[in-house]
C-alpha cells in the first residue's frame, strides 16, 4: 500500500475537495480547500488538540481529491460529496427528508400544495420552504386558502357545476370559467407575495384592488379584497417588528451546543418582521467546534432553500465567523442570482437579536436532551445492562452517585454530590461539601478523598460510585476507600476532553459508542454534578463577599442588613442607592451610615 507520505508528494496546490478513506475502503472524512496540499499536508504534520481529529487522523490510509476551478466551487462539490456518502466525521445536518414545502404547481390554474421536495420525481412549479414546523405550515396553509380562494381540486368533480368550495368562498371555481386566467394569475401572485415574506407589499397591492373595484361600484368584488386586506393586517399585527427598517431581509443565525448535542436556530426577518424561526438539532460523531457546526449547516440549509425565500443578509454570532466567509458569500450569490451578504454581531442592534436567537436555539436544545433523557428514563432497563455489562460492574446500576471538585485558586473548595435512580435525578438525596483539608492549597485528589471519606464513612456504598476526573482522581479515591476497608465497590472516573472511562487498575479506559445513550447518561450526570458545584461555589462567594463589606459598616443591625439583601440581588446595587431610597427599608440612622460607608469608599 502507498504510505500517507507519498500521497501527500501527489496532492497540487489547488484549490478542490479532498477524501480521507479507512483500511476498509470507507470515506470518513470530506473537505474543501484553497490550497489542496497545504491543507491535507497539515493533518500529518502537527499534533492536534481537536479529540475528533486525535481519532480521525491513524485512521486515514488512503487520500483521494478533486481539483476545482476556484473555492466556490470545492465547496459545492464538497456539500455534494457529504450528502451522498455521509462520512462519520463530518457533522451532519439531520435527515431534511423530514422537511415539508408549499408547492404552486405550474399547472394553468395552479394550486398550493404541501409536499417533499426530496422526493423522487419531484413534481415542477415554485416552492417556499422548508418548514420544521408542520402545525405552523398548516395553519398557514388554511389562512392562504382563507384569504386567496385557489382552485382545491385536481379535476373537476361535476361537469356543469362548481364543487362546495366555491359555495364556500374557498374556489373561484376556474374549472367552469368563472374566473379568467388573467385574474387567477394575479391571485397566484399575491399567494407568492405572502410566502416570500413580503407582507407590506401584499397590503398595499390588496388596498389598491379593494379602492379600484370600489370606485368602478364593483362592490362585490371590492368587498373580497377588503377581507383579504383587514385578514393580512391581523396576521401582520401578530408579528413582531424587530427593525425600523421594513425593507429589511435577514436572516438571524444562533448556535446553542452542550457536548454532543447542538441546535441550531433560524430567525426569519422579512420586510423588518420576524415571519418564521425554524429549529434544527445537528448530530454530532464527536467534539466539534462552533465554526465547523456551522460552516456544515450553511451548506446543508441554504442548499435546500428556494431563491424566493433567500435573504440578501445573513446575521450570526461573531464566534461563528470562519475564514471562508467571502467563499460562502460567493456561493450563496451565484446560487440565488443575488448578491447575499454575511455580517457578524459587532453592532449593538445586532447583538440584541443574536440574543433573541440564542435563546431560542438554547430552548430547542434543552427539548433535545429531554427527549435523550426521557429515552434513557423509559428504557433504562437496557441502558443499565449495557453500562453493567461493558464495564463489567458487579451490580445494575440502579443507584449511582457522582462527585465533582470546584475551586478557584484552592479557595472556597466545595464538592458536590449528585444521586440518579434508574436514570432519574434524585435531588433529595443529592449533597454539598465545603472542603476544609485543602484550604489555599489546591488539591483535586486530596478534596476528593475528603469528601469520600465523609460521604461513605457509614459504609451506605450505591451500586456505582462515578469521579469526574481522570486516572489520578480515580486512584486518590481508591486509595482512600483502602484505608477505609471499602472493598468490591463498582467506581470508575470520566475524562471530559475524551469522554474516557477509567477503571480501577486498568492502563486502558473503556470508550462508549458517541451515539450511545449510556455516554450521554455519564455526560448528563457528569454535567448535573458539575452544575450543583458551581452553583454551591457561586453562593460561598457571594456570601464571603457580601459578609466582608456590610458586616464592616458600623450602626448597620443584622436585622437591617438581611432586609437589604432580600430586598436588593447585590451589594454593589446597595452601595449605589441613595440615602433617601435606603431609608424606605432600614432606620434612618442606619441609612446614613450605610450612605456614609460606601461614599468614603468610592472617594
Amino acid at each position: 500500500m502507498v504510505s500517507i507520505a507519498q500521497q501527500l508528494n501527489t496532492i497540487p496546490e489547488l484549490s478542490g475537495s479532498y477524501q480521507f478513506y479507512d483500511k476498509t475502503g470507507e470515506i470518513i472524512y470530506v473537505g474543501k480547500a484553497k490550497n489542496l496540499k497545504r491543507r491535507v499536508s497539515s493533518y500529518f504534520h502537527k499534533k492536534h488538540e481537536s479529540p475528533k481529529l486525535q481519532v480521525m487522523v491513524p485512521q486515514i490510509v488512503k487520500i483521494e481529491f478533486i481539483v476545482t476551478d476556484s473555492e466556490v466551487e470545492a465547496l459545492i462539490l464538497e456539500s455534494h460529496l457529504i450528502k451522498k456518502y455521509k462520512p462519520k466525521y463530518n457533522v451532519l445536518l439531520k435527515d431534511d427528508k423530514k422537511f415539508p414545502y408549499f408547492l404552486i404547481t405550474t399547472e394553468e390554474y395552479p394550486r398550493i400544495l404541501v409536499v417533499r421536495k426530496q422526493n423522487k420525481n419531484p413534481m415542477k412549479g415554485k416552492y417556499f420552504g422548508p418548514y420544521t414546523n408542520s402545525k405552523a405550515m398548516y395553519a398557514t396553509l388554511d389562512l392562504l386558502k382563507k384569504i386567496f380562494p385557489l382552485k382545491q381540486c385536481k379535476q373537476p368533480k361535476f361537469k356543469d357545476r362548481p364543487c362546495l368550495y366555491y359555495q364556500m368562498g374557498r374556489c373561484l371555481a376556474p374549472c367552469q370559467g368563472y374566473v379568467s386566467s388573467e385574474d387567477y394569475k394575479e391571485l397566484i401572485n399575491k399567494v407568492e407575495l405572502f410566502l416570500s415574506g413580503k407582507q407590506n407589499e401584499l397590503v398595499i397591492e390588496l388596498k389598491k384592488q379593494m379602492e379600484k373595484y370600489s370606485k368602478n361600484q364593483e362592490y362585490e368584488k371590492a368587498a373580497k379584497y377588503r377581507d383579504s386586506y383587514l385578514d393580512v393586517m391581523k396576521t401582520m399585527e401578530k408579528q413582531k417588528v424587530v427593525f425600523e427598517n421594513t425593507k429589511l431581509n435577514i436572516d438571524i443565525i444562533a448556535l446553542a451546543q452542550e457536548g454532543l448535542c447542538s441546535s441550531v436556530c433560524v430567525l426569519q426577518i422579512r420586510q423588518g418582521r420576524l415571519t418564521n424561526k425554524k429549529d434544527f438539532d445537528i448530530k454530532l460523531n464527536f467534539a466539534s467546534t462552533p465554526a465547523e457546526i456551522f460552516s456544515s449547516f450553511l451548506k446543508d440549509y441554504y442548499e435546500l432553500i428556494s431563491e424566493s425565500e433567500a435573504p440578501k443578509e445573513i446575521l450570526f454570532d461573531e464566534e461563528l465567523i470562519s475564514e471562508d466567509k467571502q467563499i460562502y458569500e460567493k456561493w450563496l450569490s451565484y446560487k440565488f442570482k443575488k448578491k447575499v451578504k454575511i455580517i457578524s454581531d459587532k453592532q449593538k442592534k445586532n447583538k440584541e437579536f443574536i440574543t433573541l436567537a440564542k435563546k431560542n436555539a438554547q430552548y430547542s436544545l434543552e427539548k433535545q436532551k429531554l427527549q435523550i433523557l426521557n429515552e434513557i428514563q423509559n428504557d433504562y432497563n437496557e441502558v443499565g445492562a449495557y453500562i453493567q455489562d461493558k464495564l463489567n460492574l458487579r451490580k445494575f446500576p440502579h443507584k449511582v452517585e457522582c462527585f465533582d471538585i470546584s475551586h478557584i485558586q484552592g479557595t472556597n473548595t466545595v464538592a458536590s454530590m449528585v444521586v440518579f435512580e434508574n436514570g432519574q435525578p434524585k435531588k433529595s438525596a443529592y449533597r454539598k461539601f465545603k472542603i476544609k483539608s485543602t484550604e489555599g492549597k489546591p488539591d483535586d485528589f486530596k478534596s476528593m478523598q475528603e469528601v469520600v471519606s465523609r460521604r461513605y464513612r457509614d459504609k451506605d456504598m450505591p451500586d456505582l460510585i462515578i469521579i469526574d476526573g481522570g486516572k489520578g482522581q480515580l486512584s486518590s479515591v481508591m486509595k482512600q476507600f483502602e484505608e477505609m476497608e471499602i472493598k468490591n465497590q463498582d467506581i470508575v472516573s470520566l475524562a471530559k476532553r475524551l469522554e474516557e472511562v477509567f477503571l480501577p487498575n486498568k492502563s486502558k479506559p473503556v470508550i462508549f459508542p458517541v451515539s450511545s445513550n449510556a455516554l450521554y447518561f455519564f455526560q448528563r450526570i457528569r454535567d448535573e454534578a458539575h452544575r450543583f458545584a458551581i452553583s454551591y461555589h457561586r453562593k460561598l462567594r457571594g456570601n464571603q463577599a457580601t459578609k466582608s463589606v456590610l458586616d464592616d459598616i458600623k450602626g448597620l443591625s443584622e436585622k437591617s442588613k438581611k432586609l437589604l439583601l432580600e430586598k436588593f440581588d447585590s451589594v454593589k446595587i446597595i452601595s449605589e442607592l441613595s440615602q433617601e431610597k435606603l431609608q424606605e427599608f432600614i432606620p434612618k440612622k442606619s441609612a446614613k451610615a450605610v450612605w456614609e460607608f460606601f461614599k468614603t469608599a468610592k472617594s
